[in-house]
């Protein structure tokens, strides 16, 4: 990589972590069973297998359920991604390994969002955990190996002979995507008050997040020689589709438990996340990461617009 000057005026958005930053003066959720009668765990129409045929009828009792399931899901994605994907990439922007010198007020926001994160990562896990033991559903034991394993193979094949430029771009699109997912839930009434809450506590300092990796992303654009602009500038479309793409092994985990048979739950799969639906939503969500890529310049390079549109991110 090849020194450049940091970008002027770049912003910050940390500054304020002290006092508005959920670790240091949020409070603890709690979920109270006798006071959430008649709302339901998670937006059903982002639970987009519960109006599949062969799920629509099953019995209330197991469609509550899985819609319980799909919340221990999406915290425990949170649990397992904020530690294991971006607490890695925080320590080594907190620890200045990133092939050149950064500046030390973004290595001290770097460490607040490593505080952040494992925050998020505790609270999501014991929201979860104050749920199973309300209503008797557990929570099934699953590791999301699969899903980190599938990100660290698709920046070997994206970026081979980049490991470390490879997994800080996977957390730069991870952070500036999961702000458009979080901010689904939260305004919801229809929804647990607790889980709209945490779910709302997440996306306020994800916000902030978002604005530091663009500003981080900038700043590592500017630092890249331009034959290693290219290759990143053709990484980011297919990295954006790996983190994007549903880890469907916990769904189907959870409608096995609900008593569908193999195949049923295979074809329910294929059904609801194949096709145009995941490109859908793909595109939807990746705006925002479009967005900084546009700011930045990246499609500016040759082809550039061209691959982002083959990985349906237009």
């Amino acid at each position: 990589m090849e020194k450049k000057p940091s970008r002027p005026g770049a912003a910050q958005p940390m500054n304020d972590w002290y006092s508005s930053a959920g670790v240091r003066g949020g409070s603890r959720r709690t979920f109270h069973r006798d006071m959430e009668e008649g709302r339901v765990f998670f937006p059903s129409e982002l639970v987009p297998y519960l109006a599949h045929e062969a799920v629509r009828v099953l019995p209330a009792a197991l469609t509550r359920e899985l819609t319980v399931r799909h919340l221990y899901q999406f915290l425990l994605s949170a649990t397992h991604l904020e530690t294991r994907i971006v607490n890695r990439g925080a320590e080594r922007i907190a620890g200045n390994r990133v092939g050149f010198d950064l500046p030390r007020s973004c290595r001290l926001d770097a460490y607040k969002i490593y505080c952040d994160e494992g925050y998020h990562s505790l609270y999501s896990l014991d929201l979860a955990d104050q749920i199973a033991t309300a209503t008797g559903i557990p929570i099934p034991r699953w590791d999301y190996g699969g899903f980190v394993e599938r990100l660290e193979e698709t920046g070997r094949a994206i970026l081979p002979g980049e490991p470390v430029l490879a997994h800080l771009l996977q957390v730069i699109v991870f952070e500036t995507l999961i702000t458009a997912v979080l901010n689904e839930v939260p305004n919801d009434p229809t929804v647990v008050t607790a889980v709209r809450e945490v779910t709302r506590d997440h996306a306020r300092d994800e916000g902030h997040h978002h604005r530091f990796f663009v500003a981080f992303f900038h700043l590592l654009w500017g630092h890249l020689e331009p034959s290693l602009r290219a290759r990143v500038a053709h990484a980011i479309p297919p990295l954006i589709r790996a983190c994007l793409v549903w880890d469907t092994a916990p769904v189907r985990s959870s409608l096995l438990l609900a008593g569908l048979d193999e195949p049923t739950a295979d074809t329910v799969l294929r059904d609801v996340y194949g096709g145009t639906a995941a490109t859908r939503r793909i595109r939807e969500v990746a705006q925002a990461t479009r967005r900084m890529c546009e700011s930045a310049g990246v499609l500016d390079l040759p082809g550039a617009r061209e691959t982002f549109a083959a990985h349906g991110i237009e």
